[in-house]
């Protein structure tokens, strides 16, 4: 089977690259041309163009999207619905809003062009571990996309599957991040009250080494905090701003309408704002007025 892989960050030079290893003929294009160029070396065909990629792949083709979700993901579309013929297929693999690809797919058919969202997951370790696949779609569609799927996930029948209608796919994914963020936050929270413990003298990073084997909270997320503590046990390297990808946002946004109660997942978003606050306002005030109604001390700024 062959596809072009549009958007060659790191995530999606890695899947192009288990697709060439996997037997698939790959065609990539970005922007960069170093991008193209390092695709290239990995086995890979350059494209400069979406019209170069469309002349390059055989009708029906596949085209997999791997850029950033919003005014990107909607140009590009735009462009491929009129460069597209009857039978090829869309694969966007990003971290698109499902509402978005709902739309994206009624764009496309009205073209007869197919759309898969596919959610997925796995980084920059998708290369090496395979990457988890969440689909949605039309389920003949998927079937005749198996081969693909087959060799980005972790094994054939493992980590990925057809999970619901067109935005569906992107809505798990959502829900998936939604639940890191919490499971990552629990995490953070727990070793920083270990950190804390001065009289225990703890080694956290030998604690993450014991719960990775037999522990209840053993999980990849935890094979990688033990790895960053090996690398930097104090973190004293790292700046404490989190980012967030904006699916976080979605999934606080989605319970709401659902009526849905998600307090854990709210409050690790509301931690990564938080985190990113230098001037820490509120927790100034917060000082001031404890000073104010107790004569409570305050630190100063030296």
């Amino acid at each position: 089977m062959e596809l072009a892989m549009i958007g060659l960050g790191k995530m999606g030079l890695n899947m192009a690259t288990r697709l060439v290893r996997g037997g698939q003929r790959v065609i990539g294009f970005d922007p960069s041309e170093e991008a193209i160029q390092a695709a290239t070396q990995n086995g890979a065909e350059g494209a400069r163009s979406l019209e170069e990629v469309v002349k390059l792949l055989k009708p029906p083709r596949v085209i997999w999207l791997m850029i950033p979700a919003g005014p990107i993901t909607d140009d590009t579309v735009q462009k491929l619905a009129g460069l597209l013929t009857k039978g090829d297929v869309v694969i966007d693999g990003g971290n698109s809003n499902y509402k978005d690809s709902m739309r994206h797919a009624v764009l496309l058919e009205s073209r007869e062009i197919e759309f898969l969202d596919s959610g997925t997951s796995g980084g920059i370790w998708g290369l090496q571990e395979g990457y988890s696949l969440m689909i949605g779609g039309k389920a003949e569609v998927v079937e005749k996309m198996r081969p693909i799927f087959q060799t980005l996930a972790p094994a054939a029948d493992k980590g990925w599957g057809h999970v619901g209608p067109h935005g569906a796919g992107h809505f798990v994914k959502m829900i998936h991040n939604g639940i890191e963020y919490g499971m990552m936050q629990a995490f953070a929270e727990g070793f920083n009250i270990m950190k804390a413990k001065k009289e225990f003298n703890l080694n956290l990073e030998e604690i993450a080494e014991i719960w990775r084997y037999g522990s209840v909270v053993r999980s990849w997320l935890l094979d990688l905090t033990a790895r960053a503590l090996k690398d930097d046990p104090t973190l004293s390297d790292i700046k404490p701003w989190v980012e967030d990808s904006g699916e976080g946002r979605w999934t606080v946004a989605e319970a709401m309408d659902q009526d849905v109660p998600a307090p854990i997942i709210t409050l690790a978003l509301q931690m990564r704002f938080a985190s990113r606050d230098d001037e820490n306002f509120s927790a100034r005030l917060l000082a001031a007025m404890r000073n104010q109604f107790g004569g409570h001390a305050v630190k100063k700024e030296i």
